[in-house]
C-alpha cells in the first residue's frame, strides 16, 4: 500500500492501514518544511490563553495514563512499512516508493490538480493499481474516475461492455469534506438522526439520552452503540479512539440490558428509497420575498379600490361586470373622454378613479424599485434578519463548512454563517442557498453578536485553526452558557483535554469535538482495501462504518442465519441485496453481467434465512470488525 498526502489524512490514513488491516504502507509526504500546517494565529485573547493554561493543566493532572491511548493525526508513522519525503509525487518518486508493485495507491494531497497528475502517472505505470484519491470537486471527480477506469481497461484488455475495468484496478474518488460534513451537521442539532444515505439506501440513527431511573431506553430497530459511561461526567473523556472508557460499538442484547446510566445510539429505520435526486437550481425569489410587506399591502388596497370603483359604476349606470371595469380602467389612468353630459354619479365616479391613479402611480414605481433591488441583492451576501432565533452558527466556510452548510440547509435548518476571507470558495454557495452571512474575523468584538448568538441554537467551530475554534466556544460559551457547541479539533490529545475542560465548566451544556481527517480515513482505507464503505457516523470520538460485502468467501456469513452472522462489537447485517432468481433465471448474470437482485430488510425475513453465496448484505461494523470479516480476502488478493 502506497499513502500520498501533504496534511493530516496522509498520516490517519496510513495509521489506519497499519494498525487495523496489518498493511504494509510506504507513506510519501513533503519535507517537513513544506508540510501542509495549521495556521498559527497570535492574537488570541485572553479567554483563549486561560482555557490552554487550563488544558495544560488537566493534561498534566491526567498523566501518561490517560494520553496512552489518544494519538495525533498522524500516529502510526512508526509502524510497519517506510516513510519517503518529497516535494512532489512525479514519476520517479512513485516509482521509487513501489507503485510498480503495489495493490493500491491512495492519493490524498490538500490539492485537487495534484491528486489528478500523479493518478494519471501512477495508472501508466500499474495499469492494475487500485486508485484512491481524495477531490473536492464532485463532477470533475466523476470523470476522473470513469477515466482512469476506462485507461486500466485498455492497458489490461480486461474491459467488457461497458468499458470498466477489473475490480483489482478499479478507481474510487472520495471527499474528505462529503464523508465528514453529515456527521458534523447531525452533531450540531439535539435530536437529528445521524443519516447515511447512498445508492437508494437509507440509514438513520438517532443518538439518545441515557433513561430515567426506573425507565427502559427504547432501543429502535437495535442498538448500534453504547455512549461512554463519563459521556455524562463533566470530568470524563469524550470516548476517544482507544480509551478505556470509550463506547461500546454494536453490543449484544445482554451488554445493552445491563448498561445503566449510559446513552444509546439506536438505529431508527433502514430502508430503500430510490436514488437521490440532483439538487436543482435556485428558484426566483418567491412574491413575499419580492416586494416588502408595506408594499403589498398599499398594492392590495388600491386593488380593492378599483373592484370598488367597478361595483359602483356597473350600479349607477347598469353596466355590464366586464365592461364596467373597463371603462373604470380608463378613468384611472386618465385616458377616458370626461363625462360632462352624464349624471352626477358617473362624474363623482370618475373623478375618485382619476384620484385613485394618481395614489398608483407612486405604488408602481416603487414597486419597480424595490424589485429590481430584490434582483441586485440575490447576488449579494444576505444580512442575519433582526428576529432569527433556534439557528446555527457555522464558523469557516472552506471546503469542510461548505459541505456542513449544504447539508444543513437540506435539512431546512436555518443557518447564519460567519466568514473572514471574503474570497472564501463557500461565499457562492451561501449566495445561491440564499443563507445570511457576517463578514469579520470572530476573534474580534461584535462579530458573533451581529450572527445572533445569544438567540443561536448551536455553534459549529469549523475553521482550520483550533485556537479561533476554542476562542469562539468560549466566547459563545459566557454569552450563553447552554449553547450547544461543536469543535473541529486537529489534535485528539488537544481535543480530548479540552472537552474535559469545557464540560467541567458547563456541565449542563453539549459539547462535542470532531476530527474531519478521523472521520474520513475509515471510508479512505476500506476503498483501498477493496471494499464499498457506504458511510460513516460517529460515535463519540469513534468510527461505526456501514459497508456493502459479498457474502461469498466469508466463512463468517456463508451459510448461517443472520443471528448467528451477528458478531458482538464486530459487526451486524443490516439489509441484504438477494439475488433474485425470478429476473433472470436462478442467479444468471445479464448482459452487462450483473445479477439481478431484491433489496430487502433483515427484520422484514424469517429468522430460519440463512444467507447464501450469491447474496450480497449491508452491514455495520468497527474499523477492526471488518478488517477481520474481510482480513482472508484482502491476504489473497494483496500478499505480502
Amino acid at each position: 500500500m502506497v499513502v500520498c498526502g501533504d496534511d493530516g489524512l496522509a498520516h490517519r490514513l496510513a495509521a489506519e492501514l497499519r494498525g487495523v488491516y496489518r498493511e504494509q504502507v510506504t507513506l510519501v509526504v513533503p519535507p517537513s518544511g513544506r508540510r501542509v500546517r495549521q495556521p498559527v494565529v497570535g492574537r488570541a485573547r485572553a479567554a483563549s490563553a486561560a482555557l490552554l493554561d487550563m488544558v495544560n493543566a488537566a493534561v498534566n493532572r491526567s498523566g501518561n495514563g490517560d494520553q496512552g491511548g489518544a494519538g495525533r493525526e498522524g500516529a502510526g508513522r512508526e509502524g510497519a512499512g517506510r516513510e519517503l519525503e518529497a516535494t512532489e509525487p512525479t514519476e520517479d518518486v512513485l516509482a521509487d516508493a513501489g507503485v510498480e508493485r503495489a495493490g493500491a495507491l491512495a492519493l490524498v494531497y490538500d490539492d485537487d490538480e495534484t491528486n489528478i497528475r500523479a493518478a494519471l502517472t501512477a495508472r501508466r505505470l500499474n495499469p492494475r493499481l487500485r486508485l484512491v484519491l481524495r477531490l473536492y470537486n464532485r463532477r470533475l471527480g466523476q470523470h476522473i474516475e470513469d477515466l482512469l477506469d476506462q485507461s486500466a481497461a485498455l492497458a489490461t484488455g480486461a474491459g467488457g461492455a461497458n468499458g470498466s475495468g477489473s475490480a483489482e484496478s478499479s478507481t474510487t474518488v472520495l471527499s474528505d469534506a462529503d464523508t465528514a460534513a453529515p456527521a458534523l451537521a447531525a452533531t450540531a442539532l439535539v435530536g437529528t438522526s445521524k443519516i447515511v444515505e447512498t445508492d437508494g439506501l437509507l440509514l438513520r440513527a438517532v443518538e439518545r439520552n441515557p433513561p430515567l431511573p426506573g425507565q427502559v431506553a427504547d432501543p429502535g430497530l437495535c442498538t448500534l452503540a453504547l455512549l461512554s459511561a463519563t459521556s455524562n461526567d463533566p470530568a470524563g473523556a469524550d470516548g476517544s479512539e482507544d480509551s478505556g472508557e470509550g463506547p461500546q460499538l454494536l453490543p449484544d442484547a445482554a451488554a445493552v440490558q445491563a448498561a445503566t446510566g449510559r446513552g444509546t445510539v439506536a438505529l431508527e429505520q433502514v430502508s430503500y428509497s430510490g436514488p437521490s435526486l440532483p439538487a436543482g437550481r435556485a428558484s426566483v425569489p418567491p412574491f413575499a420575498e419580492l416586494f416588502s410587506r408595506r408594499l403589498r399591502w398599499s398594492l392590495a388596497g388600491l386593488a380593492a379600490c378599483v373592484v370598488a370603483l367597478a361595483v359602483a359604476l356597473m350600479v349607477v349606470t347598469d353596466d355590464h361586470p366586464v365592461h364596467a371595469t373597463y371603462v373604470t380602467l380608463l378613468d384611472l389612468f386618465s385616458i377616458n373622454e370626461p363625462a360632462h353630459n352624464a349624471d352626477i354619479g358617473r362624474q363623482i365616479l370618475q373623478l375618485l378613479s382619476g384620484f385613485v391613479g394618481l395614489l398608483l402611480l407612486p405604488v408602481l414605481l416603487a414597486a419597480v424599485l424595490e424589485a429590481l433591488g430584490t434582483f441586485r441583492t440575490a447576488t449579494a451576501l444576505r444580512k442575519p434578519p433582526r428576529g432569527i432565533g433556534g439557528h446555527v452558527v457555522l464558523l469557516g466556510l472552506g471546503k469542510i463548512g461548505t459541505r456542513v452548510l449544504t447539508r444543513l440547509r437540506e435539512m431546512d435548518i436555518p443557518v447564519v454563517c460567519v466568514e473572514a476571507d471574503p474570497e472564501a470558495r463557500g461565499l457562492a454557495t451561501a449566495r445561491r442557498l440564499r443563507v445570511p452571512v457576517v463578514l469579520g474575523d470572530v476573534t474580534q468584538e461584535g462579530v458573533l453578536e451581529a450572527a445572533k448568538i445569544q438567540r443561536a441554537h448551536s455553534l459549529l467551530a469549523l475553521t482550520s485553526v483550533d485556537t479561533t475554534n476554542l476562542e469562539a466556544v468560549l466566547y459563545g460559551r459566557s454569552v450563553r452558557s447552554g449553547l450547544r457547541v461543536v469543535l473541529r479539533l486537529y489534535d485528539d490529545d488537544f481535543a480530548t483535554a479540552a472537552y474535559r475542560t469545557l464540560r467541567a465548566a458547563h456541565p449542563g451544556a453539549l459539547t462535542r469535538s470532531r476530527s474531519v481527517t478521523h472521520l474520513a480515513a475509515p471510508s479512505f482505507a476500506g476503498a483501498m482495501m477493496g471494499r464499498q464503505i457506504l458511510g460513516a457516523i460517529p460515535v463519540e470520538r469513534r468510527v461505526l462504518l456501514f459497508a456493502r460485502v459479498e457474502v461469498s468467501g466469508h466463512p463468517q456469513l456463508e451459510g448461517r442465519t443472520v443471528g448467528e452472522a451477528f458478531r458482538a462489537g464486530a459487526w451486524r447485517v443490516l439489509a441484504l441485496e438477494v439475488a433474485d432468481g425470478s429476473a433472470a433465471g436462478e442467479g444468471e448474470a445479464d448482459e452487462e453481467g450483473e445479477v439481478p437482485r431484491e433489496s430487502r430488510l433483515v427484520w422484514d425475513l424469517p429468522d430460519t434465512y440463512v444467507l447464501r453465496g450469491e447474496d450480497r448484505v449491508v452491514l455495520a461494523a468497527t474499523r477492526r470488525g471488518l478488517a477481520e470479516l474481510l482480513g482472508r480476502r484482502t491476504r489473497e488478493r494483496f500478499p505480502g
